[in-house]
């Protein structure tokens, strides 16, 4: 069974960080062989893709609304994703998903899902 396995929401002030975490378990391929990202569900908007790193190569991808304060990251020996998160603004204020896509450049149409975890910004 595929696990995924999120980490380190919280709340934060406007302008502050956070980084999320996102453990990976089950796969029947290598960690490395996925596209993993993450999506997010806004109060009143429909679930968004927010990042994504390739499984073809180390390419990055992010959303308009957080490119520039968004990192991602996977470290393969832990099996894990990470969304390192700058200069937060009220409006990221949503649950954020892990995901988890086999062979695809981008995770577009997730495979895998996290359960989510909360990401509260205040003013």
């Amino acid at each position: 069974e595929v696990q995924l396995v999120e980490s380190g929401g919280g709340l934060v002030q406007a302008g502050g960080s956070l980084t999320l975490s996102c453990v990976a378990s089950g796969f029947t391929a290598e960690f490395d062989d996925y596209a993993v990202g993450w999506f997010r569900q806004v109060p009143g908007k429909e679930r968004e893709a927010v990042a994504s790193m390739s499984s073809t190569d180390p390419s990055e991808n992010y959303s308009d609304s957080v490119r520039g304060r968004f990192t991602v990251s996977r470290d393969s020996a832990k099996n894990t994703t990470y969304l390192q998160m700058n200069n937060l603004k009220l409006e990221d204020t949503g649950t954020y998903f892990c995901v988890a896509e086999y062979a695809a450049l981008w995770v577009t149409m997730p495979q895998y899902w996290g359960q989510g975890t909360q990401v509260t910004v205040s003013s």
